[in-house]
This record gives C-alpha cells, structure tokens and sequence, in this order.
C-alpha cells in the first residue's frame, strides 16, 4: 500500500480508497501530515496547523471505519481570537462525508489580495522556488496541496482566489458557478462576486470535493461525459493580448491536444470583456468597505497596509458609479451568454504570467507596465463577474514555474467544465516536483 508518507501526495480518491480497505489509518495519515507540515514550515502555508483536536477526529474516523462506518476553513489580525461557535456550511459538509479539518491555511488578509504576504501571520511561499509568490489570497491552501500537506483543500474567490494560486502553485482549482456551493458562516469580501469551492491535486479529486461541497453529482457526472464533438472556443482579443509567450503556448497546445481527442476547436473573441477589469474593481471596491466601514474607521491600523489602502479607496466609489458597474456588468453577462449559443467550454490562460517573485509589483509588457496584482486576476476576475464555473487545470511549465489552463462553462455546467478538465489533466505535460524548485 506505501508508507504514510508516500500517500500524503496521493490523489484524494487514493487516499479514500485505502482508507475504506483498512490499508491506512486515519490517525497515521494525520500525523504523517503533521510531521510534513513541521517540515515544510518555510512555506508559510499554515496559520493553525493540525493540532490534538485533529489527532482526536482522526481516532473517531477509526472506530466509524472499524464499524463498518464512511463518508463519500480569515488571516486578520481584527478576528485572531475569535473562534466560531458553528462550521460553515462547506465545512460542515465536509465533516458529515467523513473530511477530518484539520487546520487554517494562510492566506491574503481578509482575502483582499492576491500574494498571501500576510503582515500578521507571515509571506506564503510558492513551493516551486520560495523566492516566488504561490498567488492568493488562498494562497496557503494552493501550497498545502501540492506540498503534500493535505488532501484537499479549500479556498474562497472573489476575483481568481482559487483559481490564481492553483495556477501558480501547480493545482487543480475549482470556482464553481455563483451560489452552487453556499457561503453560511463563511466571512465574506464582496457579496455579490464570493464563490468557495476546491483546490485539490487532480479534476477527479476536485469534482469528489465539489460534489460534498454543493450537495451536487456533477463530479460523478464528469466522468461519463461524452466530450467528443463538444465546440471549444480559446479566447481571443485584447483582453489576452498582454500573456507570457510560454502561457500562450501551453493554451495553444492544450486546444490542440483536445482537438486530437475529437473535441471542436475554434478562436472566440468577446469584446465586452475588456471593460471587465473596471466593472469587476468598482464592484468589489465598493462591496468590501461597506462590508468593513465600522471596523476601518475605528481600527485602520489594524489592518495590513495594502488592504487598509484598498478599503479607504473603496470607500470613495460613488453610488452613481456602484450602479453604472451593475448596468456594465448585465451587458457583460449578455454577452458572454450570447457566446455560449456557439461554443460549449471556453479555453483561456488561469494567469497571463507564472509565479512573479515575493514582493515584485509590476510586470512588463511591450506596451508598457501592469501592476502584478492586476495582472493576475485579468483572466479570472471576468468569471466571478458573471458568476460563470471555472476551473484551472495545470499544463506546462515555464523555467519550472507551473502554468494554469482555465476552462470556462455555462452556467450550473460544472460536469462539462470538469470533463474537458480531465482531458487537458491527461494530455498535460508532467509538471517537476515541487521539492526540486524549493529554495532556488
């Protein structure tokens, strides 16, 4: 079966599988993480690591599966103290399919960024090469799973919180369509743009996630999707104009790895989507400091400087502009609705760069210079926009730097999504281990 610590990088659906045939028990799996996550602590991918409370429900998990028993997670210096008195839904979900939850990933504060540099519990590194930015803000999450130091994980998005770091970091991330996957007792950022979903090793593992998540069998559905003959459109225009030349070919070669295995591949261009990045900034400028406005009037120093800076601004959004976004955002909606009549998945990069290093601010372009931060959520931020599911499926690398493929699908089509996914999964090139790049 392997040791323990062989299974650690396993697939989930590994993991469980030797778990319900007694081949593994809980309790040596959790402490096999455990030794694990002491061992990469440099990553910074923790900001409570398991505990004894961890050790205990793994002891539990025992004794259900002796029985005969089984089952198919804020980073602010304002809340440290607070514990909930309930789990959030997701994670609750979790609990009820037999997850053990056994710690709190680092992430961006407030999950208001996208380098998980958090002031208060410490920079999160890329476990690629730790000069490098593993993405956020569920940066930590990202880390986790492709370290070893869980099965699975979870993340939230407002503008490419899922989907940046699983791209950065070498990860299957999963934003699924808005509202399939509830946010009870989660601490939102921007009401109208939150979606949760999985950051997990492989499409199979993130669809098993998605599935306890939302209550769904979309997971279950992916795997007998027929895919051949499904139209394949790989964005074209402005909006992708500004990519590194390697993202761009591992976009062209996994359009046309799936035009070998029978699918329709064609360019697509949505114009509207160039007046995304502007609509998605006001709209969530505006939801995250009405949603903070007590806290950083009577308490701005508590609160790290990039994100006091985003919220004071936000602050300033007129009205007035708040609902002309919502007016640009319906026609962006319309508009991506209009191109689903003639394709079935949309093809794009997850990130138009791979992993900038810790604390690089800007990127250059023949045309000019982009802030890191906005360049990275330029490709995903579109999705939560709309509320459209996306996913990021590794595929490639540059200079040993992980490069994410995001595929897009209509809405409440997680199942296509997760399909099309699993093909790019098994025609991708293999991706170098992360322990070759740590520390370069």
């Amino acid at each position: 079966m392997g040791s323990p610590e062989a299974l650690t990088s396993a697939p989930l659906v590994k993991i469980a599988s030797s778990l319900h045939r007694r081949r593994l028990s809980p309790v040596e799996l959790v402490d096999a993480y455990s030794r694990r996550i002491a061992a990469s602590a440099d990553l910074q991918a923790f900001i409570t690591p398991p505990g004894e409370r961890a050790r205990q429900e793994a002891q539990r998990a025992e004794r259900r599966l002796s029985r005969g028993e089984s089952g198919a997670l804020v980073g602010s210096r304002i809340l440290r103290n607070w514990v909930p008195s309930n789990d959030a839904t997701v994670v609750a979900r979790l609990r009820a399919a037999g997850a053990i939850v056994f710690g709190k990933t680092n992430l961006h504060e407030f999950a208001y960024g996208v380098s998980t540099a958090n002031p208060w519990w410490g920079v999160a590194r890329n476990p690629h090469d730790s000069r490098r930015s593993p993405g956020g803000s569920s940066g930590g999450s990202a880390i986790a799973v492709v370290a070893g130091l869980c099965a699975g994980a979870l993340g939230s998005d407002t503008g490419g919180s899922i989907r940046v770091p699983a791209s950065l970091c070498g990860c299957v991330g999963l934003k699924p369509t808005f509202g399939a996957i509830p946010l009870n007792g989660a601490f939102p950022l921007g009401w109208s743009l939150d979606h949760a979903g999985p950051l997990a090793r492989t499409v199979d593992d993130a669809g098993v996630l998605f599935d306890v998540l939302s209550g769904g069998d979309a997971g279950r559905k992916s795997r007998r999707a027929a895919t051949r003959g499904l139209r394949v459109g790989v964005l074209q225009g402005s909006i992708v104009e500004r990519v590194q030349p390697a993202v761009s070919r591992q976009v062209d070669a996994a359009a046309a790895a799936l035009r070998r295995r029978g699918l329709r591949v064609r360019l697509v261009a949505i114009p509207e989507m160039q007046w995304t990045v502007a609509t998605q900034l006001v709209t969530l400028r505006a939801e995250a400091s009405a949603l903070h406005a007590r806290w950083i009037r009577a308490r701005p120093r508590a609160y790290g400087t990039d994100v006091r800076t985003r919220l004071q601004l936000g602050s300033l959004v007129a009205g007035a502009d708040y609902v002309l976004a919502q007016r640009m955002r319906t026609w962006i909606r319309t508009a991506m609705s209009h191109v689903f009549h003639d394709i079935d998945v949309l093809l794009l990069p997850s990130t138009p760069i791979a992993a900038p290093l810790v604390g690089e601010r800007t990127v250059r372009w023949r045309s000019g210079e982009e802030p890191v931060d906005g360049a990275l959520v330029r490709l995903t931020a579109p999705f939560n926009l709309t509320g459209l599911p996306a996913l990021s499926v590794p595929f490639g690398a540059r200079a040993g730097l992980p490069i994410g493929v995001q595929v897009v699908g209509q809405w409440n089509d997680e199942a296509r999504v997760l399909a099309v996914g699993r093909l790019i999964e098994e025609e991708a090139p293999t991706l170098p281990s992360p322990a070759s790049g740590r520390g370069n």
